[in-house]
């Protein structure tokens, strides 16, 4: 018989903040939350920084607790133990072996993937077998479900949907050398090229856009047109039943999603009526610890 994990600790360790829960598994039910700071880089505070927040999550426990999942940028290793590559960032986190630090088991998975496994339990991606999430922030992230579990792929990499190409004759290659990718073409780091240097960021884009100025209209639906693009191309790929977006551009809401839908309307490929569904991410903020609690019973 299949032993599932019930209480367990979930964390989201990114680079100014370390994110934790305690939730129920299997109701997705959140019974503490907790926020400590990453600390100032150096890997010795930011690896105690995570172990002082599970022993102060475990005090929160009416039972013990049965798992720990741990969310944090990189590629994971195959049997999801550490983070084989992360080059730049938190130094000290390759490689480093997590349940020999703690002292008990840890499940290990990139971020991108554990907001995933956050919708796919418990959000907008329940009781779906197969679905896809973007997320849409400083770059663009994504996952992959997959007959209803995650599909991490041949080291891990899958679901990197960000680096997808919509223009390949560009001059501009993204970080993984891909030229013209999603990425470049919405993500909020790109906004001041694309705009001319007239706009600094998504927000002051989607103001002008708002106010009806020329250049953030074409800026803004010209970068929506390539995102529906690249879902229908996604769509191809994978039939997904649902695709899930998230990220800090979802607070457009109607003035992303309305124009969004307009264009995936008219690329989609629909035999038979066959339509995907795009839903908004039900996590946003807590979506990496949740996955990561979730991915112990994946």
């Amino acid at each position: 018989m299949e032993i599932r994990v019930r209480t367990a600790i979930g964390i989201d360790l990114g680079g100014t903040r370390i994110k934790g829960v305690l939730i129920d598994t299997n109701t997705g039910t959140v019974l503490h939350q907790l926020i400590t700071p990453t600390g100032d880089g150096k890997s010795g505070h930011w690896k105690r920084a995570v172990a002082e927040t599970i022993w102060a999550l475990n005090q929160q426990a009416a039972e013990p607790v049965q798992g720990i999942g741990l969310s944090a940028p990189g590629l994971p290793t195959p049997d999801n133990t550490a983070i084989a590559c992360m080059p730049g960032r938190l130094q000290g986190l390759e490689g480093f072996d997590w349940s020999a630090y703690l002292g008990q088991p840890v499940r290990v998975l990139n971020d991108a993937h554990a907001a995933l496994m956050a919708e796919a339990r418990f959000g907008a991606l329940k009781g779906v077998q197969h679905g896809l999430m973007l997320t849409l922030g400083t770059g663009v992230g994504g996952g992959l479900l997959l007959n209803g579990h995650l599909y991490q792929g041949f080291f891990q990499m899958a679901g990197h949907l960000g680096h997808v190409t919509v223009n390949a004759d560009s001059v501009h290659p993204d970080i993984t050398s891909m030229p013209g990718s999603l990425e470049d073409a919405i993500g909020n780091v790109t906004v001041g090229r694309r705009s001319f240097g007239r706009y600094t960021n998504t927000h002051e884009l989607l103001d002008g856009y708002r106010r009806g100025e020329p250049l953030a209209t074409q800026v803004w639906l010209t970068s929506i047109r390539h995102l529906a693009v690249s879902m229908a191309s996604l769509a191809n790929a994978f039939s997904p039943e649902i695709m899930v977006l998230g990220g800090g551009i979802m607070q457009a809401d109607r003035d992303l999603l309305d124009p969004l839908q307009t264009f995936f309307d008219l690329f989609e490929w629909r035999p038979a009526g066959k339509a995907t569904t795009i839903r908004r991410a039900y996590y946003e903020e807590w979506a990496g610890a949740i996955g990561a609690a979730a991915f112990l019973n994946d």
